[in-house]
């Protein structure tokens, strides 16, 4: 199989985990005009659109909330993910296309049903600590992550952003943060550093990082004969972490070779550029009245 072949193969699956799960389902072209929580123009519209990045940006942002403890427990405790990773990532995925894509009445009453959602989610660390998933604390993490994720790995494997850009991308996801409750996620690149500076100490090494990675690299996401590739992505996902926090997380690894790279990027960047008439942001371009290939110029 060359290289074109299957990264073309590789598309069409990942891009399935940006379309809403049964029991999800909408339709992002209607009602037309609506406009979203953020404009058609903006950063997060691109970097959003990306199905290949956006799992290795997710798989990211997960590895830096699963090393805080309270987060930790929340996530593992009450999720899916161990029963059903295939499921939990097209929920994750249909939720950031509502928050992105979606029209803004939709996207702010999916926001309220999440938080309503979390309420129920509370309980105890190993170590007796008492978390609750709507501590803002814990939401400004959540919420700082997955934002850095999709940003750092669209701009490191898709498409190169200035430091003013990767601010501009922050900053355009604050009325979606603050929706869900995280009134302090930081809208720069400095207030990301003082955030990650100030958590770092909290982070701390647990099986279940290394559980989760098992359960990504194993997980049916990729047809059988592109599960080496699946799990080349996960690896760029580990090496996307910043270096002190794989260090306290006990990841420390070899970085990607060469080759390696240049794979997931050339993986990443035909992604960029593939119209995916069927996926939400082609869907929420129609509903802006714009081409539906128009982000993909």
């Amino acid at each position: 199989m060359g290289v074109l072949e299957m990264v073309g193969r590789v598309i069409d699956p990942m891009a399935g985990m940006m379309r809403p799960p049964p029991g999800m389902e909408f339709d992002f072209s209607q009602p037309t005009g609506e406009p979203a929580l953020v404009e058609p123009e903006s950063l997060s519209w691109r970097i959003f659109k990306n199905p290949v990045t956006l799992f290795i940006g997710g798989v990211a942002a997960v590895i830096l909330e699963l090393g805080e403890p309270s987060v930790r427990s929340g996530i593992w405790d009450h999720s899916a993910f161990r029963q059903n990773a295939p499921l939990r990532l097209r929920r994750t995925g249909a939720a950031a296309m509502m928050t992105v894509y979606g029209p803004q009445s939709e996207a702010r009453k999916m926001i309220a049903r999440v938080v309503k959602m979390h309420e129920k989610v509370r309980g105890t660390t190993p170590d007796g600590r008492p978390y609750q998933a709507n501590d803002p604390r814990l939401l400004d993490w959540v919420q700082a992550t997955a934002a850095w994720g999709f940003i750092e790995s669209y701009s490191r494997f898709a498409c190169a952003l200035s430091p003013e850009e990767r601010s501009r991308a922050l900053a355009e996801g604050a009325e979606a943060a603050r929706l869900y409750g995280a009134k302090g996620a930081p809208t720069s690149t400095a207030e990301w550093e003082n955030l990650l500076a100030d958590t770092l100490p909290l982070l701390e090494r647990s099986d279940i990082v290394f559980e989760f990675l098992a359960i990504m690299n194993n997980a049916p996401l990729l047809p059988r004969a592109l599960r080496p590739l699946q799990r080349l992505m996960i690896r760029a996902a580990v090496d996307l972490a910043p270096p002190e926090v794989r260090s306290k997380l006990g990841l420390d690894h070899p970085t990607l070779s060469g080759a390696e790279e240049q794979l997931v990027t050339v993986t990443a960047r035909t992604a960029d550029r593939l119209p995916i008439r069927s996926a939400p942001p082609a869907q929420a371009s129609i509903r802006m009245n714009r081409d539906p290939s128009f982000l993909y110029r």
